[in-house]
């Protein structure tokens, strides 16, 4: 937003000069009075209520929802209204969903009686289910009309409908045939019968289905909406891209907080109470440290043996740190993998499979750099290993092929169990998965200086 548009907007405001005011922000394209707000939220309710109604619902829909919040709870009876009614089914539904039960009750009674009876409705669903998205607006026709009829139809309803691209043939039960795109029906026969036109291609979302489901059918199909059906087939509604896309940000922003070890916020990260940011971090915080404290006993099992080689102590860091690099790859890889339906829980095998063969390679990649480094530093005078130098190169020679394949496995296999267990594989996340390769990798790494140096060194 340029700075002069947003200084003129002030000035507009403080001079209390509505009218020009109202043409200004009228002449904005609505992403850009969405910027706006983001600039100046103490004016965020005075340029919704400034706004015609219609551009107003357009910018409100697009608003995340602290600030939606924030203007709900401001903006003057009459106006707010006329917003939460023009607002489409599904957006009205998102708002309400988040929204505390006293505030859905107040909003609800703005409603005519029949959107009330939709919007209780479209509640009534889980909250991660597709029937919290779908919207009851959409063209449906008879398969026996007439491509003429249909056109007529589309003139007489089509404006209030979330999209028209495409329209959907049901029977006299309300039963889903088909869909056919709006193209198809222009260019037909104005004669020619709506069900000659359809090819029984359909596809159809269940009102039940996990949203993360839906992000990745219309991922997998050109689709600018689906529709939505119930146990029997019968169309409930329609869910559009615009929507979905909106979802599989959230999706995508709560994995990466889960991934990076946190819990997902839920408001921007600016606007949130430092408390409840400290308390969102501190849990996951306290169960990893609680994990490396196994790392601790781990090493403390293992303590007879440092003290006879305290040479082995210089690379515990490099041990832990590889294990854990390799664990957070391969969980991150996985779980992109699975968001993107590329692998599925019935292929863990073929995904196993390929992370020994790449765990077998990427440790004996990174153990040869171990063993050279050893090597070079004992030949080159840079630090003196002992006379047992190159049993002590072995040792982190093989400790960083099986830690890196266990590392590995680990962080591949974590989130296609979660998976299984029906949890979110994201709480597999890289933190997780390094902490559990740290304490393991304690246990290979002297396991495997027992082998090799016992009877020398221990």
């Amino acid at each position: 937003m340029e700075e002069e548009v947003v200084d003129e907007i002030v000035k507009l405001i403080e001079q209390d000069d509505d009218a020009q005011l109202k043409v200004y922000l009228d002449d904005l394209n609505i992403s850009d009075v969405e910027h706006l707000i983001d600039e100046l939220p103490q004016y965020a309710v005075k340029i919704i209520d400034t706004l015609s109604v219609k551009r107003a619902v357009n910018v409100f829909r697009i608003l995340d929802f602290p600030t939606q919040e924030r203007i709900i709870k401001k903006l003057p009876g009459n106006k707010l209204a006329e917003l939460i009614n023009l607002l489409p089914p599904d957006d009205r539904t998102a708002l309400f969903s988040e929204l505390k039960g006293d505030a859905v009750k107040k909003l609800i009674i703005l409603l005519p009686a029949k959107d009330r009876l939709e919007a209780l409705s479209l509640l009534g669903y889980k909250e991660d289910s597709v029937g919290r998205l779908m919207t009851p607006d959409y063209v449906a026709v008879k398969k026996d009309w007439t491509v003429s009829r249909v056109l007529s139809h589309i003139r007489r309803y089509g404006k209030n409908s979330e999209t028209i691209d495409v329209i959907y043939v049901i029977d006299k039960e309300g039963v889903l045939l088909d869909d056919i795109r709006i193209r198809e029906v222009l260019l037909a026969d104005p004669e020619a019968k709506i069900g000659e036109l359809t090819d029984h291609r359909l596809i159809a979302l269940k009102v039940t289905d996990p949203q993360e489901e839906a992000i990745n059918v219309f991922r997998m199909n050109n689709r600018v909406a689906l529709p939505v059906v119930d146990d029997h087939n019968v169309l409930l509604g329609i869910v559009t891209v615009d929507d979905i896309l909106w979802i599989a940000n959230e999706e995508y922003t709560e994995d990466m907080h889960k991934i990076g070890g946190t819990e997902a916020l839920d408001e921007p990260y600016l606007d949130m109470p430092i408390l409840r940011l400290v308390k969102k971090r501190a849990s996951w915080l306290i169960v990893l440290f609680l994990g490396e404290m196994l790392t601790a006993t781990a090493m403390q099992h293992f303590e007879i043996e440092l003290q006879k080689a305290i040479v082995l102590s210089l690379f515990i860091p490099l041990i832990m740190s590889s294990g854990g690099n390799s664990g957070s790859q391969a969980s991150t890889l996985i779980i992109q993998a699975m968001a993107l339906g590329e692998i599925t829980i019935a292929e863990w095998w073929k995904v196993m499979r390929r992370e020994i063969i790449s765990g077998l390679l990427l440790g004996a990649t990174l153990g040869s750099i171990g063993l050279l480094r050893i090597v070079l530093w004992q030949n080159l005078d840079i630090y003196n290993y002992g006379e047992h130098w190159f049993l002590i190169a072995l040792t982190i020679f093989f400790t960083l092929i099986g830690i890196v394949l266990w590392g590995s496995l680990i962080g591949a296999m974590m989130p296609i169990i979660m998976k299984r267990l029906k949890l979110d594989p994201a709480t597999s996340s890289a933190p997780f998965v390094a902490t559990m390769v740290d304490v393991t990798g304690i246990v290979i790494y002297f396991s495997v200086a027992v082998l090799i140096l016992k009877g020398v060194l221990l």
